[in-house]
Formats: structure tokens, C-alpha cells, sequence
């Protein structure tokens, strides 16, 4: 795995919405918000496994019904496509339950 190019980051970060750089590290974030706890605990559960399938898993912190998400490859020292995959599933499994 290595760093997106900027034509990548150009090409395929403004797709992902809601999804912001973090200032002051090659990553990107989002808060997910949820009904309840059980329903952001359901897609907590869904994003590890397809996480666990890809061998490439989220730094995440939940309370109640809101789910704070941040992606970077630790391995490649910042952004990389699978980065974009992942958060790409993410939001498909969220079905648009973001808030910022």
C-alpha cells in the first residue's frame, strides 16, 4: 500500500461526502449519528466485519448513538485507497445517517 497521489486525492476524496481531512494528519473523518445505541452498535458491528475481511480497521469512538470515525493506513503513513473503500462501505451501510 502506498499514499495517495494528488491526482488520487483529487480524483476520489470529494466523492466520499461528509467525509473532511484531519488538520494536521493524512487522514480523513466523519461522524456517523444513529437512532439509538443498539442501531449504532448494528453498524459498528457491520463496518468490523467487512474491516476484519480487508485486514484494515477504523480508529472509531462511540457514545450513545453517535459514532466518530477516522481512517488513515498506519502502515502506508496516511491515506491510501483502501482507506476510500472502507469509508465508501461505511457510508453504504450507514444509508446517509451522518451528521457532519
Amino acid at each position: 500500500m502506498r499514499p495517495l497521489s494528488e491526482t488520487e486525492r483529487t480524483e476520489l476524496l470529494p466523492a466520499l461526502e461528509g467525509w473532511s481531512l484531519m488538520e494536521g494528519r493524512d487522514a480523513i473523518r466523519k461522524q456517523f449519528v444513529f437512532a439509538d445505541f443498539g442501531a449504532a452498535f448494528a453498524w459498528m458491528t457491520r463496518v468490523a466485519l467487512a474491516a476484519e475481511k480487508a485486514n484494515h480497521h477504523p480508529e472509531w469512538f462511540n457514545v450513545y448513538n453517535k459514532v466518530d470515525v477516522t481512517l488513515s493506513t498506519h502502515d502506508a503513513g496516511g491515506l491510501t485507497r483502501r482507506d476510500v473503500e472502507l469509508a465508501q462501505k461505511m457510508d453504504l451501510f450507514a444509508g446517509g445517517r451522518t451528521e457532519r
